[in-house]
């Protein structure tokens, strides 16, 4: 069943944007120069990719892991911005929110901040794979550690 989207939306994007209706390529599309933002629950994996490509988050957490990463992706890191602002899991978060995120990420002088140090972290992740630093030495570490 195809998503039901307004009349002449389609047409109206053409040249502009894209709809995808089935799996979408996360990596190739965070990758894009086009991308200029990532509006996402908030996965580690997910995370993971959009600091690798240097693109900032508008969080949207729902359970699991997901609060914590929005918390690491807002708070400590400083590339995102949250969609509930401390608001209960269960308290519906209207069009207006996402659309004042999606504003302030993409065009205010804060939304400027977090894309640099978005592309900032994207460049020493990079770096410190061609370093070598993410080659597992840590992990070696701490399972000879937890199994001596």
């Amino acid at each position: 069943m195809r998503a039901r989207l307004p009349e002449g939306y389609e047409e109206g994007i053409k040249g502009r944007g894209i709809i995808v209706r089935d799996w979408a390529p996360q990596l190739e599309i965070l990758a894009h120069p086009s991308t200029g933002g990532f509006m996402s629950h908030c996965g580690w994996n997910s995370c993971m990719e959009s600091i690798s490509m240097g693109v900032p988050i508008a969080a949207w957490p729902m359970h699991s892991d997901q609060p914590r990463n929005s918390q690491l992706v807002t708070k400590f890191l400083k590339i995102g911005l949250n969609l509930r602002h401390g608001a209960r899991q269960d308290e519906l978060v209207t069009s207006e929110i996402v659309e004042n995120t999606v504003r302030t990420l993409m065009a205010s002088p804060e939304g400027g901040e977090m894309r640099k140090r978005a592309s900032e972290l994207s460049v020493a992740v990079k770096q410190s794979v061609m370093d070598g630093e993410g080659n597992g030495t840590e992990m070696d570490s701490f399972i000879a550690h937890i199994t001596r």
